[in-house]
C-alpha cells in the first residue's frame, strides 16, 4: 500500500488545462510537435468535482497548453469558481475573444487575462505563430479595454505575455509601445523552455534562447527605459530577474531546489494527469515520467498526498532532481 503523508496540507493554487485543444500551432509550443495526449475538454462538473476536494483553494489557473476560450463552458466556471471567492485567470491568444466572450469573462468576474503575444507587428506574428490573426487580436484588445472602460469594470485585469527568442527580442520594444497604446499597462517577458533531452521543437532549442545574447540584454534595457517612460509595467514572468538569469551562473548549487511548485500547486491536465508544473512537459519528451496521478481514477488527496508526489518532493531537494526539474533557474527563471 503507498505510503501517505497526512501532513502534507492540500494546495491552495490550482493550474487545470480546461482543454488542450488549440486554434494555433505556435512554434514556442510544445504542440508544435504534437500533443503528447489525447485531445479534451473538460466540463464544468468535472472541473466542480476536482475543486470541490480542494476546499482552501485561493487561485484557479484555468490554462495550460490549448486555448482556454475553445471550452464552451469557461464562463460558467469562472463563475463557479468566483462563488467560492477564488481568484481566477487565463492565458489566451486573443482570436476569440469577441464582443459575447468579452461580455461573459466580465460578468462571470474574471479577476486576470494574459493575452499571449510573441510579436509587436503582423510579420513577426506570422513568423513566431504561423498566423494572420495578429491585427483582429489587436482590435479586440482595443475592444475589450474600451468596454472595461464604459462599463466601469473592475476587471479583469490585463496583460501582454512575450516569449523571448533571439528570433523575436527586438520587438520587445515595440510591444511594451503598444500596450501603452491599447491601454494595457502590464508587459511579461517570457523565457524559452525546450527539451532538454531531445533537439526540441520549432523554435524551442538551445541556439534560440536569449542566454549569453548580447542583442538581448540590449533590447531588455532599452525595453525597459520605454517602459519606464510610458507608465508600463516591464516584469519577468518567473522569480528570477530575466536580466540576471541570462548573465550566467546562479548563485545557488542547486537553483532548482528553490522551486515551491510541488509543496503549493498543483497541476492538472485535460484528460486528468497530475503534472509536477506546467514548465514540466516542456522539459523533457518522457511525459510519462511525469505524471503523479489521476484525478478521474484517484482523488486529489491520494495523489497530493502519495509516495510518488513525496519522492519527487525529496528528490528536489538533492543534486540529481528530477528530469524535467534540471534546468529551472539555469536555462530558464524559477
Amino acid at each position: 500500500m503507498p505510503n501517505i503523508d497526512q501532513d502534507q496540507a492540500l494546495p491552495k493554487t490550482l493550474y487545470i488545462e480546461t482543454t488542450n485543444r488549440c486554434n494555433l500551432k505556435c512554434r514556442g509550443c510544445i504542440l508544435y510537435r504534437g500533443n503528447p495526449e489525447p485531445e479534451r475538454t473538460i466540463s464544468l462538473q468535472q472541473l466542480s468535482m476536482i475543486t470541490d476536494q480542494l476546499p482552501d483553494l485561493e487561485r484557479a489557473v484555468l490554462h495550460g497548453v490549448g486555448e482556454p476560450l475553445l471550452n464552451p463552458e469557461l464562463a460558467k466556471m469562472i463563475r463557479h469558481l468566483k462563488k467560492r471567492k477564488v481568484y481566477v485567470l487565463f492565458n489566451s491568444n486573443g482570436i476569440l475573444l469577441d464582443a459575447g466572450r468579452r461580455g461573459a469573462l466580465i460578468d462571470a468576474g474574471l479577476d486576470e487575462l494574459r493575452i499571449s503575444l510573441d510579436a509587436a507587428s503582423a510579420e513577426g506574428y506570422q513568423k513566431m505563430r504561423d498566423s494572420a490573426h495578429f491585427n483582429h487580436i489587436i482590435d479586440n484588445l482595443h475592444a475589450f479595454v474600451q468596454e472595461l472602460h464604459d462599463r466601469q469594470a473592475a476587471g479583469p485585469r490585463l496583460s501582454l505575455w512575450f516569449l523571448g527568442t533571439r528570433d523575436n527580442i527586438t520587438e520587445l520594444s515595440d510591444l511594451v509601445r503598444l500596450a501603452a497604446h491599447i491601454g494595457i499597462c502590464e508587459v511579461y517577458l517570457q523565457r524559452l523552455v525546450y527539451f532538454q533531452d531531445d533537439t526540441g521543437y520549432g523554435v524551442a532549442r538551445p541556439e534560440k534562447t536569449l542566454r549569453y545574447a548580447d542583442t538581448a540584454m540590449e533590447s531588455i534595457e532599452n525595453s525597459r527605459d520605454i517602459a519606464l517612460e510610458l507608465g508600463v509595467q516591464l516584469n519577468a514572468s518567473g522569480l528570477c530577474d530575466p536580466m540576471k538569469s541570462l548573465r550566467g551562473q546562479p548563485d545557488a548549487l542547486y537553483p532548482w531546489s528553490k522551486c515551491y511548485r510541488p509543496e503549493t500547486l498543483m497541476y492538472i491536465t485535460a484528460t486528468g494527469n497530475v503534472l509536477p508544473c506546467c514548465i514540466a512537459p516542456f522539459a523533457t519528451t518522457d511525459f510519462s515520467a511525469l505524471i503523479l496521478g489521476n484525478v478521474f481514477e484517484s482523488s486529489v488527496k491520494k495523489i497530493w498526498c502519495g509516495a510518488g508526489y513525496e519522492n519527487f518532493r525529496k528528490r528536489l531537494k538533492t543534486e540529481t532532481p528530477p528530469k524535467c526539474c534540471r534546468g529551472c533557474g539555469i536555462l530558464w527563471s524559477l
